[in-house]
């Protein structure tokens, strides 16, 4: 073999062209999955976010253009980190086939190339904001080597022939061996198999101390509990929203491609910066220790659309924020306090920023240590996250929280912030028509259309619904929990033969009444009316 390793022609009894360019694709096929398999093991023992999948999505996350962000947000939900870890492993196995194909004229040029890989890998892992140490760059880095080293060896099977001289066998073709590159090929999908496999398992093992400090959480009663939920607030209406969201059907959106798992026994707090005289450090039994508050608060994102499911309620139970930074020295800025912004910062380097006024003005902010009854599961922030009623989740519901510094807006830009959200972001007045769906084909006579609105720390004061271009008629009001909840409602419906067009609208305590103007989320949430095309048989 030559400095330049150019494989011989092939032209005699060996392969066809075809047949070769798919073995020389398979091969890099095989070395790209050996690479993400031994990378999965490695990371295993730095770290899971250090894999070149999640490291590379992260990246990706970040550096998306937000209308591209948010287009993926509404077209496939909380699905939209599958489909990107999907598209990611599409984008490396058209690499490995290519390089694999290369490698067939450029066998050393080829297994070079799988080093690409490794860098970008590492690079990525080396650059996200949770990343302590170089560490996080060994993942890629060994994958890389090993998937460079596998394909170099099963090039060699398909170009250089094996057995001694004048010998023959039906395996044996001009060219190459066909008996040792199957053998090579079925070793080297197995041995990547078995260290993936290891590897995901030892990476889902990787949270045991954390999922034992959970499950060892005793929630104290709560100094001041919430009221029972009145009777009469859940709708007697088949498909309207259940008043309470259970955990496991409330919305989820955030960058994390996966869910941190944080031990509660070593978690820590720390409250510092602009204005604080006395710095805190909190440990998660501290926050036990002290008197809790137990409160029903609606959670809205920012990225819902009109009529959107990003909406969800919830009974939480955690520690009043506004008592802990008053602890520290904080003051509000209407008071003399130097800083007008909270930033919190998450395990995963996420950081978000809230105004300090509004955590301080009385309302129910929080840093909640349970949900629904139970610790904060893990993908909503166990063992501590910020809830703040009346502000977006992108301005003020921190999950994985580590860490609160006071400063200024005008100092500091979040996450979202420097991706073109609004700083400062008040949710807005906003109804939803649960049922009739969308296209539903009703049976004419009384039909019960009914749905939910919301209008954080202000309250709903008035829904109502118009059928066409006919008049506004006033819905009925489920019973009211509290202005930080939403509320349902109901209006029974003389539904005649046709086709149809309900729409719904609110009025807050303020007497605002939500705009017609359709705007989308961008930079501060979505506005305008819900509506429903029905057809009624």
């Amino acid at each position: 073999m030559s400095d330049k390793e150019k494989a011989p022609r092939n032209t005699g009894s060996g392969p066809g062209r075809r047949a070769r360019l798919g073995l020389g694709a398979l091969s890099g096929l095989l070395a790209g999955f050996a690479a993400l398999a031994v990378a999965e093991l490695v990371a295993a023992a730095v770290r899971p976010q250090a894999g070149p999948v999640v490291a590379v999505g992260g990246a990706a996350i970040d550096r998306t253009p937000t209308a591209v962000k948010d287009w993926a947000i509404r077209t496939f939900g909380t699905a939209d980190k599958l489909i990107l870890q999907l598209g990611i492993l599409t984008v490396l196995a058209l690499f490995a086939a290519v390089l694999g194909v290369v490698a067939l004229r450029h066998r050393r040029a080829g297994a070079a190339g799988v080093l690409v890989f490794g860098v970008v890998g590492a690079a990525a892992a080396t650059s996200r904001p949770d990343s302590t140490s170089l560490a996080d760059a060994l993942p890629s880095v060994v994958g890389a080597i090993v998937a460079g080293a596998l394909l170099y060896v099963l090039i060699g099977r398909l170009t250089s022939p094996a057995g001694s001289p004048g010998t023959t066998s039906p395996e044996r073709e001009e060219g190459w061996d066909r008996r040792r590159f199957v053998i090579a090929a079925t070793a080297a999908a197995a041995a990547s198999s078995g260290a993936g496999v290891l590897g995901r398992s030892l990476n889902a093992s990787s949270g045991r101390e954390a999922v034992a400090s959970r499950r060892n959480v005793v929630l104290p009663a709560p100094a001041s509990p919430a009221r029972a939920v009145p009777r009469g607030a859940q709708a007697r209406v088949k498909g309207v929203s259940p008043f309470i969201t259970p955990n496991e059907d409330f919305y989820r959106v955030d960058t994390a491609l996966v869910v941190p798992k944080v031990d509660a026994t070593t978690w820590r707090l720390r409250i510092h910066g602009q204005g604080v005289r006395r710095p805190l450090t909190l440990s998660f039994d501290d926050l036990l220790r002290r008197d809790l508050v137990e409160r029903d608060i609606t959670l809205t994102c920012v990225s819902n659309e009109v009529g959107g499911p990003y909406v969800g309620n919830a009974r939480w139970i955690g520690v009043r924020l506004a008592d802990l930074l008053r602890e520290a020295g904080v003051r509000p800025p209407s008071r003399g306090g130097p800083a007008d912004q909270l930033v919190a910062r998450s395990v995963d380097g996420m950081t978000i920023g809230t105004p300090v006024e509004e955590v301080m003005d009385g309302r129910d902010a929080m840093l909640a240590v349970g949900m629904n009854g139970e610790p904060l599961p893990f993908t909503h922030g166990f063992p501590v996250r910020m809830v703040v009623p009346g502000l977006y989740g992108y301005v003020s519901a921190c999950k994985w929280i580590k860490d609160i510094e006071l400063t200024t807006f005008d100092a500091y830009d979040t996450y979202w912030v420097k991706r073109d959200w609004a700083r400062e972001a008040p949710v807005k007045t906003q109804s939803r028509i649960d049922t009739p769906k969308p296209f539903a084909r009703p049976g004419a006579g009384t039909v019960m259309v009914a749905g939910v609105a919301w209008a954080q720390h202000r309250g709903i004061d008035k829904v109502e619904i118009r059928v066409d271009d006919g008049p506004w008629r006033q819905a009925t009001l489920a019973a009211e929990d509290s202005r930080d909840t939403w509320r349902q409602w109901t209006y029974a419906w003389d539904a005649r033969k046709g086709g149809h067009t309900l729409t719904v609208r609110a009025t807050d305590r303020t007497g605002r009444t939500q705009t017609d103007k359709r705007t989308r989320t961008v930079p501060d949430g979505a506005s305008g009316w819900h509506s429903v095309v029905v057809t009624v048989e």
